[in-house]
C-alpha cells in the first residue's frame, strides 16, 4: 500500500513498515474461551468463525456487521466469490446465528447489505430476530451503466432481540436547509435563522441522503476498497446504545465502527481476519485519541450533505468540536 503514488493533498491514512511492526504487537488473539474484560477494546486479528465460539453471551450491546455482499471482490489479497442467493443465505446464517447468543436482551443489530444480498440478508435475519426497517442510503459516487439503472445505494438491515430496545431518536435527527421558509404571523414555522442559513432539525428516517464515502481529501479515507463512512456508523450507534455500551463488528476491515464507538463514548470489539487493516484500525483508534469529532455531525445534529463549509471545500470538520463528543470520549477513558 505504501507503494502507491499519491498527490500532495491526498489525505488517505497508510502505514509504514516500522507502524505494521507497532500495531500488530496490539493485536488480539483468541485460544479458547475468553472473558468481556479480556478483549475489551481490542481488535482481534482471526477469522471470525475461530472467534465467535469462544467469546461469552450476552456481552453486547449492539452488532454492526458489514459482510462481504455477494459479489466477486478482492480484499487486499483475500477474494470473497459471488455464489447464487441460496448459497450466500448458507454463508450469511453461518456467522449470523451466532449473533442471538453473543447480544444482550435488549440489543440491536445491524447487517449492511446491496441489492443483491439483501433479500438473503432479509430471510436470516428473520430466524433470528426481530426485523425492524430496511435503511437505503446514497452512496453518492458509482460507475455508470449503458444497459441498467446506475447501482448508487446500499442497504442496513435494522433489527432487534426482543421487544425491548434502545432507540435514541433525539440523538439522530438531521439538520436540513430550508427551501421554502413558511412562517407563521412573521414567526419561522418549524425552522430557525442562524448566521449560516435556514434550517430545519427534522426526524431522521429510513433513507440516508447525507452521506459521502471516504475519498482522498478526507482525514478518515484509507485504501479499503469497501470503507464505511464514519458518519453513517455515527448514526447508527448514536440511536441504538448508549455511552458505555460494547459495541461488536465481526468484520471491522479498517476498523470505523471500533473508531466510531470509542469516539462516541462507547466500548468496542472487532474481529478483522487481515492483518494490515487490523493495524490501520489500530492507527485510526490512536487518532481518535486526538481527534474525537466526525465530518458532518457537529452540536449534536447531523449536517444534510454539502451544508457546512468545510464540507463544500471536502474537508474534514476536526477543527469543529462537539463538546458532547469529548464528554462522551473523557468518561470511557476514565472508567477504563
Amino acid at each position: 500500500m505504501t507503494g502507491k503514488q499519491r498527490a500532495p493533498r491526498n489525505r488517505t491514512l497508510f502505514l509504514s513498515d516500522d507502524d505494521r511492526q507497532r500495531y500488530s504487537r496490539r493485536l488480539y488473539h483468541v485460544q479458547s474461551a475468553v472473558l468481556l474484560e479480556d478483549f475489551l477494546d481490542r481488535t482481534i486479528h482471526q477469522d471470525v468463525f475461530t472467534v465467535l465460539p469462544c467469546l461469552p453471551s450476552g456481552v453486547f450491546d449492539l452488532i454492526v456487521a458489514d459482510p462481504p455482499y455477494n459479489l466477486t471482490k478482492s480484499f487486499n489479497g483475500n477474494t470473497f466469490k459471488q455464489t447464487d442467493l441460496d448459497h450466500y443465505e448458507t454463508w450469511l446464517d453461518s456467522w449470523l446465528s451466532w449473533m442471538p447468543r453473543l447480544l444482550k436482551p435488549a440489543g440491536s443489530i445491524y447487517v449492511c447489505g446491496d441489492w443483491r444480498s439483501s433479500p438473503a440478508i432479509h430471510r436470516v435475519l428473520l430466524r433470528y430476530f426481530k426485523v425492524r426497517n430496511r435503511i437505503s442510503w446514497e452512496r453518492e459516487k458509482g460507475r455508470g451503466a449503458k444497459n441498467n439503472w446506475k447501482n448508487n445505494t446500499e442497504d442496513i438491515w435494522f433489527a432487534t432481540a426482543s421487544e425491548h430496545y434502545v432507540f435514541n431518536i433525539n440523538d439522530v435527527k438531521l439538520k436540513r436547509r430550508v427551501i421554502a421558509p413558511y412562517t407563521d404571523r412573521g414567526v419561522p414555522k418549524d425552522w430557525e435563522n442562524t448566521s449560516q442559513g435556514r434550517y430545519r432539525v427534522t426526524h431522521p428516517s429510513n433513507l440516508w441522503t447525507d452521506l459521502t464515502v471516504p475519498f482522498w481529501s478526507m482525514a478518515e479515507n484509507t485504501d479499503h476498497p469497501t470503507q464505511k463512512p464514519e458518519k453513517l456508523l455515527a448514526k447508527i450507534i448514536l440511536a441504538s446504545s448508549n455511552a458505555n455500551d460494547v459495541v461488536f463488528d465481526p468484520f471491522l476491515g479498517s476498523g470505523t465502527t471500533s473508531v466510531v464507538a470509542k469516539k462516541l463514548g462507547r466500548r468496542y470489539v472487532g474481529v478483522e481476519i487481515d492483518e494490515e487493516f487490523c493495524c490501520l484500525a489500530e492507527r485510526r483508534l490512536e487518532l481518535a485519541e486526538e481527534t474525537p469529532s466526525i465530518q458532518g455531525y457537529t452540536d449534536g445534529v447531523f449536517w444534510e450533505r454539502n451544508t457546512l463549509a468545510d464540507q463544500r471545500l471536502g474537508r474534514t470538520s476536526h477543527h469543529v468540536s462537539s463538546g458532547e463528543q469529548r464528554t462522551l470520549f473523557d468518561k470511557v477513558k476514565t472508567a477504563k
